[in-house]
């Protein structure tokens, strides 16, 4: 991608459905309260993906700061709006991505990455031409814009995006995105159109498809079978789809007090047992004490 076409891009920036047409070119900021320069928080071998994705390796983690979502009740909150992170230039991150090639990385995983994809690809192309072979994974809130996917075509290998919410209220109340149900249908109908089926390599490790990601919230267990019905309806075994309990509040909420407890063993049986009476088979769950904060990466800038 020229800097001439990444200048054009971000001086009117329509990248993620907020659409917001900041001029992010000339040092607007967007709603995802980015530039037009790169800001990463962190870069290092992550073990606390899905088992295909980090394996014994580790994933090649990159968070990138901002977002477009902003869910009150963020896990990753300090950089989804902003306030942690490191300038780097295109070429840092071509470099960060052949670095952590050099670790060890099964793949590399982009976090939040749609208001930098021009950036993206200008990087995964110079690494790619230094031998950056890895797959890469874009990890994605779900709330994205399909014409910003397409430009990925041919450049991610995974899709690992969110399905949070079909309940258009709670989408409102907790990411002012109504529209999120619809963005996330139409954004998944892409990823699986540009990745076929899962499919993965002699070790376990996912070389191609779309797993999607559903966090339970603290009293919303209808919303998760409602997710669950949807994407089993329409897509059956050509994804897996990832049942998440490991909500942590964060931050204290005053408006919506459900959001300051964890969910509850009970919550999450109802929506397991809901998933096997489907008869969801691609799929993983989480045992154990997922739902702490120490599982919250630290953002100290390692790797960037």
């Amino acid at each position: 991608m020229t800097g001439t076409e990444l200048q054009t891009l971000l001086s009117d920036c329509t990248l993620c459905p907020r659409r917001c047409h900041a001029d992010r070119s000339h040092g607007e900021r967007g709603y995802c309260g980015m530039s037009s320069t790169i800001f990463a928080a962190r870069a290092a071998l992550h073990m606390w993906e899905e088992p295909c994705i980090s394996g014994d390796k580790g994933s090649g983690t990159v968070f990138f700061t901002g977002c477009g979502l902003r869910c009150c009740f963020c896990q990753n909150h300090d950089i989804a709006v902003g306030d942690r992170g490191k300038e780097i230039t295109v070429q840092r991150l071509a470099d960060i991505f052949l670095e952590l090639k050099e670790k060890g990385a099964a793949n590399i995983n982009l976090v939040t990455g749609a208001h930098y994809v021009p950036h993206i690809i200008e990087g995964l192309e110079i690494s790619k031409g230094k031998g950056m072979d890895l797959p890469v994974i874009y990890n994605s809130s779900g709330f994205e814009e399909t014409d910003t996917l397409r430009m990925l075509e041919g450049y991610v290998d995974v899709y690992l995006p969110d399905f949070k919410y079909m309940d258009i209220n709670l989408a409102k109340a907790y990411s002012n995105a109504p529209g999120y149900p619809e963005k996330a249908k139409l954004a998944i109908e892409e990823m699986v159109r540009q990745t076929g089926a899962c499919c993965f390599d002699n070790e376990g490790y996912i070389r191609k498809g779309t797993i999607v990601r559903h966090l339970i919230l603290p009293g919303h267990t209808k919303n998760s079978l409602q997710v669950l019905e949807y994407l089993n309806r329409t897509y059956g075994e050509k994804i897996y789809i990832s049942i998440m309990n490991q909500y942590t509040p964060v931050l204290e909420h005053k408006t919506y007090q459900e959001l300051n407890r964890r969910v509850t063993r009970r919550e999450y049986e109802k929506v397991l047992d809901h998933a096997v009476s489907l008869g969801i088979s691609n799929g993983f769950i989480q045992e154990g004490e997922t739902a702490e904060e120490s599982f919250i990466p630290a953002f100290d800038y390692e790797g960037v």
